[in-house]
């Protein structure tokens, strides 16, 4: 591997630094199977002879580069890792900014996303560390083997190049299926990932409805997919590895034959060279390594089938149509917005609206309507994070801005997303900047001062918030969108999961917060809609 290649994005210098040691580490061990095939010649030679010095000679070469090629193998195999890593790096640096970027993106799965970031990155390692340095060194070494082969029995060098040949034809044969099935396979498993979390996040609902069946059979066709793309996938594999088994196998039949008869004289043809012992016994153990390094190659070739499918994957992904970083608050007081016939489109054939209601500069706007009416949708799309289908969006009197409300907006939906940490850590996810009083500030104006006074500031806290009652997740929600502090709060369900005196406490400070900022809730709580100064009904 140099500097040609296919990932997608083009690899920084360190990078292709890294692949080019693995390569020159691996054509190294190639080199070093000549001084170690010369000493057991050399040994076998004058053995023969009973000459002990010679002997010795060639067992100290046997003895220095046997260890040698060791050293070289595993100095390969680290440099390999360690490019690896920085591909996985580059990758993600580029990947991760454009998913957290676009809260939703049409047609796709959560799960999809997920796997896009993690199982797909991570198939790039068998691609940097193994197959691209390997790949080089396959076509390379064999040609270093056969020149050395060729000092000793040029027929012998012939008869291993001239294998090549169907060898390319039955490779190429191969690899042209490989390509196909491996981005079948990578699509599967993107697709079982994203059914499967996304099954999972709707289990109350899936329980609720009885269709538990119904989805196990759709798990079950989607996991049935995948094994016979997988499975297809191995077919090709284990057929480019018998072809290269084949070819080497033949290749050191063929030497070995052509040597045995050329030393006995029997050949039935005439040839321009007459073998020693020696010079016999030297082509015919570099004839193994002649094949090696493609064996090598044939044993990673799956790396390569999975590894460009994962890299496929990853430049669609950073290919498509994104959403720009919301450009900068404008100045002055925010001027509310407004939504007129708005529908949204949260997944294909379901759409919800029309909605046509204002937001003011300040105020506390309730959306009700009964479960799966698309309160928490509308709230995504004003939030930014649902593209419109159909109406308009107006921020005042101007143009909806691109990114929506991206940057100016404060969210705290049904599901608190959580990180390992103590529980100020999880709130100041909001704001890194802020300092510990505005961080304990919002913690106790979301109501959550009672839970530090009795379990400490320094509660910690795991990414599932084992410990933590549903609504003291949400409070944590909470008190991260107003240490946010920006001019709109969009909050789905606030109170839900509270206790009657917790909810009291929370709408308390919502309708306190109304009074300087524009607050947008998604509710079936009689009491937060009784204080908010207008309701917004969805059929």
């Amino acid at each position: 591997m140099t500097a040609t290649t296919t990932l997608p994005w083009k690899p920084p210098r360190s990078l292709r630094q890294r692949m080019d040691v693995a390569t020159l580490l691996f054509l190294g061990d190639s080199l070093a199977g000549v001084p170690f095939a010369l000493g057991l010649a050399m040994a076998v030679h004058f053995l023969l002879q009973r000459e002990w010095v010679g002997v010795l000679a060639g067992a100290v070469l046997v003895a220095v580069s046997g260890p040698l090629r060791a050293v070289l193998q595993w100095a390969a195999a680290t440099a390999g890792v360690r490019a690896a890593a920085a591909a996985k790096a580059e990758a993600r640096a580029r990947l991760y900014p454009r998913l957290l970027a676009t809260g939703w993106t049409a047609g796709r799965l959560a799960g999809e996303e997920a796997a896009t970031a993690v199982a797909d990155v991570e198939m790039l390692e068998g691609l940097a560390a193994r197959y691209r340095p390997l790949r080089t060194a396959a076509v390379i070494a064999p040609l270093i083997v056969a020149a050395a082969v060729a000092l000793a029995s040029p027929v012998s060098a012939l008869i291993l190049l001239a294998t090549l040949l169907p060898f390319g034809l039955g490779m190429a044969l191969a690899g042209t299926a490989a390509r196909a099935a491996a981005e079948r396979q990578l699509a599967g498993a993107a697709l079982l990932t994203g059914l499967f979390v996304d099954r999972v996040r709707a289990l109350p609902m899936i329980l609720h409805f009885d269709a538990a069946e119904r989805v196990a059979r759709q798990l079950e066709s989607s996991t049935r997919t995948l094994a016979e793309r997988t499975l297809a996938t191995l077919r090709i594999a284990f057929v480019s590895g018998g072809v290269i088994e084949f070819f080497a196998a033949l290749s050191v039949a063929m030497v070995a034959v052509y040597c045995g008869f050329q030393l006995l004289g029997i050949l039935p043809f005439r040839v321009p060279e007459q073998l020693s012992l020696a010079e016999a016994f030297f082509a015919l153990a570099l004839a193994g390594e002649f094949y090696l390094p493609i064996r090598r190659l044939a044993a990673a070739y799956h790396d390569r089938q999975l590894g460009e499918a994962a890299e496929a994957a990853i430049a669609a992904r950073l290919e498509a149509p994104a959403l720009a970083s919301p450009p900068p608050a404008p100045p002055g007081p925010f001027p509310g917005l407004l939504a007129d016939g708005l529908e949204v489109e949260p997944a294909p054939g379901r759409r919800i609206g029309p909605v046509s209601l204002r937001v003011p500069a300040a105020g506390l706007v309730a959306l009700t309507g009964p479960t799966g009416s698309g309160k928490s949708s509308l709230l995504l799309a004003l939030a930014g994070l649902l593209p419109p289908a159909a109406g308009r969006l107006a921020l005042g009197e101007a143009p909806w801005p691109e990114g929506g409300l991206l940057g100016r907006a404060a969210w705290a939906g049904q599901a608190v997303q959580l990180f390992p940490g103590t529980l100020l850590e999880n709130i100041a996810a909001a704001r890194p900047d802020a300092s510990p009083a505005e961080v304990r500030a919002a913690a106790a104006a979301a109501g959550l001062g009672p839970l530090l006074a009795a379990r400490g500031e320094s509660l910690a806290i795991d990414a599932r918030g084992s410990g933590l009652s549903g609504g003291e997740r949400r409070r944590i929600g909470l008190a991260r969108a107003l240490l946010a502090d920006r001019p709109i709060l969009l909050l789905d369900e606030p109170t839900a999961d509270l206790d009657p005196e917790a909810a009291a406490a929370v709408i308390a400070r919502l309708k306190a917060e109304a009074g300087r900022r524009a607050v947008v809730v998604a509710t079936h709580d009689p009491a937060l809609v009784a204080v908010a100064d207008a309701e917004v009904q969805l059929p």
